[in-house]
């Protein structure tokens, strides 16, 4: 089982360069329960970047770059299928 809906998808976060940030992501009900990945302008993101922590549903930039500005979409996957959640802009000043 994987429900549709997210029980908190991740907002829209601004930060200035070189300060952490932070997305949420509550992954909808599953059974089993859903992992949390992340997409970055719809590219999988690796958790091989030492600046990239994904832990629980969050997703936390250590320091953040120009570069990291994107829009962001939580991933829960089980071995029922895939949901991605809205979208969620971060911007980086």
């Amino acid at each position: 089982v994987l429900r549709d809906d997210f029980r908190q998808p991740p907002g829209d976060v601004v930060v200035a360069a070189g300060e952490p940030a932070v997305l949420e992501c509550v992954p909808p009900r599953g059974h089993p329960e859903p992992s949390v990945s992340w997409k970055k302008d719809g590219t999988p993101l690796s958790d091989k970047d030492e600046r990239l922590t994904i832990r629980g549903g969050k997703l936390m930039l250590a320091s953040t770059r120009k570069s990291d500005a994107g829009i962001y979409v939580c991933v829960a996957t089980n071995v029922v299928g895939e949901r991605d959640s809205e979208p969620a802009e971060l911007v980086v000043f």
